[in-house]
């Protein structure tokens, strides 16, 4: 609705950096962790074995069906013995699984308590997948409820000059659509979706020209290749932040800064609602850290692409 001779033309992303800034979060400080950050937060000990990760990682997703599992049953569902259950209850700091189990059925209850109900409301096996995703996103929002921490990585990406970002097999399609959208507001940004070889070249490229992160994607199934390249960025002296489902593993265990959220798994291949709004939360804290670049980048591309058409005009 503007005149094009008279005033610049404010492109939908312009429009949103303008008006949707972060902020600090201060408005919401009695906001309720969600159960699963809860979990995370209870299991997140760096002296846990592969095994009792994968016992971590089961009641974290399992968590309304797991906290009444006696301790065979849940022993005999991760494929471990009874006495690696109860070892782990003493790592996270419980007396013995009857008191792990006792904390586990509190948060479920409360879970159950606050949550949408999904078998209330019937339905097929396709509204139950959004059912599961509406409860990633709900997840997502209350861990959104303290920004703090994603506004200061998203300050460091936007420092990161080149800025690498890195996703590997079915990673790859998050870790493009943050590339393709960063480009519009950041000088230098290097997308690496191959592995071995090419991707270490990539990555030691772009710390001898002066980048310092890396922002990694990686969603089940997690790719080997991945935590290879990982500790590749890690040796070479890049930071890297972590897009991921899971709090603990090997992954997580070798990057600076995990950004956890719950990927959709009711179908037969994975949705991405949740890790999609955190690349483009990522992205917003960029834009924040940069206000002046951001606009002149953002205005600069309006005119190339008005100039040569990219777009179709609604």
């Amino acid at each position: 609705m503007g005149d094009k001779e008279s005033a610049p033309v404010s492109s939908q992303q312009q429009a949103r950096a303008q008006a949707y800034a972060i902020t600090s979060g201060k408005t919401a400080p009695e906001a309720e962790p969600s159960p699963t950050s809860r979990l995370r937060a209870l299991f997140d000990r760096p002296q846990l074995s592969p095994g009792q990760r994968r016992i971590a990682q089961y009641l974290i997703e399992h968590l309304t069906e797991a906290a009444f599992l006696s301790i065979t049953d849940l022993a005999e569902r991760v494929g471990v013995s009874q006495p690696s259950v109860t070892r782990f209850a003493g790592a996270v700091g419980f007396s013995g699984y009857p008191a792990l189990r006792e904390r586990l059925q509190a948060i479920a209850l409360g879970a159950l308590a606050g949550g949408p109900g999904a078998e209330e409301s019937g339905g097929n096996e396709l509204q139950a997948a959004v059912d599961a995703e509406i409860e990633n996103l709900e997840n997502l929002r209350r861990d959104f409820a303290d920004p703090d921490r994603l506004i200061a990585v998203g300050r460091e990406l936007s420092a990161s000059t080149p800025l690498t970002v890195l996703g590997l097999r079915i990673s790859a399609s998050l870790a493009e659509y943050f590339a393709y959208a960063a480009r519009r507001i950041h000088p230098d940004v290097r997308l690496v979706t191959r592995s071995g070889s090419v991707a270490y070249d990539a990555l030691l490229q772009s710390r001898e020209a002066g980048g310092t992160w890396l922002l990694a994607f990686s969603m089940p199934r997690h790719a080997q290749e991945t935590l290879t390249a990982v500790r590749v960025a890690r040796s070479a002296g890049l930071r890297v932040a972590l897009v991921t489902d899971l709090a603990l593993g090997p992954v997580a265990d070798e990057a600076d800064v995990t950004f956890t959220s719950g990927t959709g798994s009711r179908l037969v291949f994975d949705s991405y609602a949740a890790p999609g709004v955190m690349a483009a939360a990522l992205l917003q804290a960029m834009t924040d850290a940069d206000p002046e670049r951001t606009q002149a980048r953002l205005e600069e591309y309006e005119q190339v692409s008005d100039q040569h058409q990219f777009f179709l005009r609604d």
